[in-house]
């Protein structure tokens, strides 16, 4: 009896690391695919102008700034859907409910941002940006902004799928839209395949067309895979469940103002950039494009650390939360190390991959994003455990708290840290990635801090 109790601990931490990673690996490609639809515009268009990449740049992020906001807000369809399986009693029901209100929802939220979006020149202006890259960058909003929608859609139904443990499912989506954008954004930018040459706006018609794609993927798969049709997802949809659609803003609002506040840290380093000069605007472009697609790995274990976490949630089982939290922080740390590696031993290929220093411009903007990417290595690690720790918090749906102390790290430390570092202490561009390294680094040790305090502060229950 003493030698299966000694045994067990070991086992069952073995068991949620493979439980964990049968959940987060397909999210790894899953996301790489997501920020590969992205990175994919950036190479073409680096390929074809500077200028088409440098508008792109300053676009896609005041495009993401409102998209990641809005992807905040349906996240929290994954801790409830979790927490419902979960419990398993009448999942069915609560399941379908949520998924609906979190449709609802999104295109509750997508109205007001449409509107904003389609004044980008204004915002650009406003922000300092000059006058002719804002006026280059906002035809480029103006078409990338309608996929939004059909990409929340695809979004929540990809937490649907993953909450209930297949996450493989929108691993085959993702690969569709992967393929189908970077066909339409080489055929669009250059003019192949019979079609104009359009450039900059080529690439927005095909990222708007690749989130339709999406979007009409996972409505297939819902409807069409036996698994998933059982939950009738659609069925009687116009009927309202206001209780469960303010479930969703109030879980979802506090992720989504968290995200923003990430995302906005990372664009208003883009502006900054701008202010700079225009070399260190694509440099920042091309690094933050390479750290972006590292940061996918501890992205996807933290968003499997929320769902495993809130199935433990559900079931009120402490013990599980305390492997999952243990696990994830484990596995999201030995991800980061390795991506920070990379990065510090070969830089210059990994930038290569994005710009080639043939003319002299070309060759200043290799050497600002290859010293970019050495600080990026650095703070791999930290944005690691924030990332789950974030995640596993939204597990057990604590999620105003981490509001708080995104706005802590991310702005009142990292922003204002970089533009000291950047501007007064003359480091210029690395100076501004030096304050975001400050900046993750804090919310790193609030997230986890938090985590590991959580039976203290009440946030779980004690009942087995």
């Amino acid at each position: 009896m003493n030698d299966i109790a000694a045994t067990r601990p070991a086992g069952s931490f073995r068991r949620e690391g493979l439980m964990t990673l049968r959940l987060a690996l397909p999210l790894v490609i899953g996301n790489l695919a997501q920020a590969a639809i992205n990175t994919t515009d950036v190479v073409i268009l680096g390929r074809y102008d500077v200028d088409a990449l440098a508008a792109a740049a300053l676009g896609v992020n005041l495009y993401w700034v409102f998209g990641v906001f809005c992807m905040g807000l349906v996240t929290a369809a994954s801790p409830l859907i979790a927490a419902e399986y979960g419990r398993r009693a009448n999942s069915v029901r609560d399941v379908r409910r949520t998924v609906r209100q979190a449709i609802w929802a999104s295109a509750a939220i997508c109205v007001p941002v449409w509107a904003i979006l389609w004044n980008a020149e204004a915002i650009f202006l406003a922000l300092g940006q000059t006058a002719d890259l804002s006026a280059a960058a906002a035809p480029f909003v103006r078409i990338a902004m309608w996929g939004l929608f059909p990409w929340l859609v695809g979004l929540i139904l990809r937490y649907y799928v993953t909450a209930l443990e297949r996450p493989m499912w929108g691993v085959y989506i993702m690969a569709v839209g992967l393929i189908f954008n970077a066909v339409a954004c080489w055929a669009l930018v250059f003019g192949h395949l019979g079609l104009p040459e359009l450039g900059l706006e080529g690439a927005a018609i095909a990222n708007a067309l690749s989130q339709l794609v999406l979007g009409l993927g996972g409505a297939l798969v819902v409807t069409g895979v036996r698994r998933f049709r059982r939950y009738r997802l659609f069925g009687n949809f116009w009927r309202p469940d206001w209780p469960r659609f303010r479930a969703i803003f109030a879980v979802g609002l506090p992720i989504a103002c968290t995200y923003a506040m990430e995302v906005t840290v990372f664009s208003a380093a883009v502006f900054l950039m701008g202010l700079i000069g225009r070399a260190s605007l694509a440099a920042h472009s091309v690094a933050i494009q390479i750290a972006a697609l590292a940061f996918m790995v501890p992205l996807s274990i933290g968003q499997a650390a929320t769902v495993r976490a809130g199935i433990f949630h559900g079931r009120r089982d402490p013990a599980g939360l305390s492997r999952v939290g243990k696990v994830a922080l484990a596995l999201g740390l030995a991800s980061a190390a390795f991506s920070s590696a990379l990065m510090w031993l070969i830089p210059g290929p990994l930038v290569g991959l994005f710009v080639q220093p043939v003319t002299p411009e070309d060759a200043e903007v290799y050497r600002l994003a290859v010293a970019f990417l050495g600080v990026a290595a650095l703070f791999q690690l930290v944005d690691s455990l924030q990332a789950v720790g974030a995640g596993l918090l939204r597990g057990i749906q604590d999620t105003r708290v981490p509001m708080v102390f995104a706005a802590l790290g991310y702005w009142a430390i990292g922003f204002a840290l970089g533009w000291f570092l950047a501007f007064h202490a003359g480091l210029d561009g690395v100076g501004v990635w030096l304050g975001l390294a400050g900046g993750l680094a804090a919310t790193a040790v609030l997230m986890c801090g938090r985590w590991f305090l959580r039976e203290r502060l009440g946030l779980t229950t004690s009942e087995a």
